[in-house]
C-alpha cells in the first residue's frame, strides 16, 4: 500500500470543535450531531481520527446535512504526528511502516463492524472518505453486502482504490476529483466514469481544476484555488448526503 506525499502536506483550519468522544462498536469515535435517524461515517485519512480538519468537517456535515457524524479511530490509537506534516517534512516519518500496520486486510473488518453498528441504530447511513478513507467507502458500498451497509458514499482524492472496488460498488457514488492526483490517476478517473455508467448507479463526478490531492482536508487556504476547493468540496458532500439521507 502506498500513498502520495501530497496527502501528508497540510494546513490546520481554524474553528472550535463541537463534537464529543464516545464509542462506535469497539472503536473510539468523534461524534458530531444528534439526528436519531440519519448518520454518516467519516473515514479519516493518514492523519487519523484526531486531526482537527477532519473533525471540523464532521461538524459541518452534522450541522448542514442534519446527520449524526461518526469519525472512528481506524489506526488503533496511533497517528502520524501533525507537526512534521504541516511543516512539509513528511519524508522524515516512517510512512511505509505505518501503512503496513493499517492495510485493508487489517482494518476492513472493523470498518465493516462499525457500519453494521450504525445500520442497526439508524434508518439511513452514508459514508464519506478522503485519501485513505477512499478505498474504504467503496468497500462499504460493495454489492456483496446484502442488505447494504450504507445508502450512499462520497469520496475526495481517494487512495488505494482499485478498478475491482469501483466495479463492485452498488450504491450512489460521489467523487470529488482534483486535477493533480497521483493516486486517483487519469486512467482510474476514466475507468470510474465509464464503470459507474455501466453499473447504472446514480453518481456525481466533480472535477476540481488546478488543485492537488489533499486539497479537501489539508489544502493551504493561502494557495490560489485551494480555499475555494475546500468550500466547494464540503458543500458538494453536504448536498449529496442531504439528497440520499434527507427523507428521514
Amino acid at each position: 500500500m502506498s500513498v502520495s506525499s501530497c496527502c501528508l502536506e497540510g494546513f490546520q483550519w481554524g474553528g472550535t470543535l463541537a463534537g464529543r468522544i464516545d464509542k462506535l462498536a469497539d472503536n473510539d469515535a468523534y461524534i458530531a450531531g444528534s439526528n436519531p435517524e440519519a448518520a454518516v461515517m467519516l473515514i479519516h485519512d493518514l492523519l487519523g481520527w484526531s486531526f482537527p480538519n477532519t473533525r471540523l468537517l464532521a461538524d459541518h456535515y452534522a450541522r448542514e446535512a442534519n446527520v449524526t457524524v461518526y469519525v472512528p479511530d481506524f489506526f488503533g490509537g496511533e497517528a502520524l504526528p501533525f507537526e512534521p506534516l504541516l511543516k512539509g517534512v513528511w519524508h522524515e516519518l516512517d510512512v511505509p511502516g505505518f501503512m503496513k500496520k493499517n492495510t485493508r486486510e487489517i482494518r476492513e473488518p472493523e470498518i465493516f463492524e462499525c457500519a453494521r453498528a450504525m445500520r442497526t441504530k439508524y434508518k439511513k447511513v452514508g459514508a464519506v472518505g478522503f485519501c485513505y478513507g477512499g478505498w474504504a467507502v467503496f468497500r462499504l458500498g460493495a454489492k456483496e453486502h446484502q442488505p447494504p451497509l450504507v445508502d450512499c458514499i462520497s469520496t475526495g482524492h481517494p487512495s488505494l482504490l482499485t478498478k475491482q472496488y469501483i466495479n463492485e460498488v452498488a450504491v450512489p457514488v460521489q467523487l470529488l476529483a482534483p486535477e493533480i492526483d497521483s493516486q486517483f490517476t487519469p486512467e482510474l478517473k476514466v475507468h470510474t466514469f465509464e464503470a459507474l455508467q455501466k453499473l447504472r448507479v446514480p453518481f456525481d463526478y466533480q472535477h476540481f481544476p488546478g488543485v492537488e490531492h489533499g486539497c479537501f482536508t489539508r489544502g493551504d487556504p493561502e494557495l490560489a484555488g485551494e480555499r475555494e476547493a475546500m468550500t466547494r468540496g464540503k458543500n458538494a458532500a453536504v448536498a449529496w448526503l442531504k439528497e440520499f439521507l434527507q427523507d428521514v
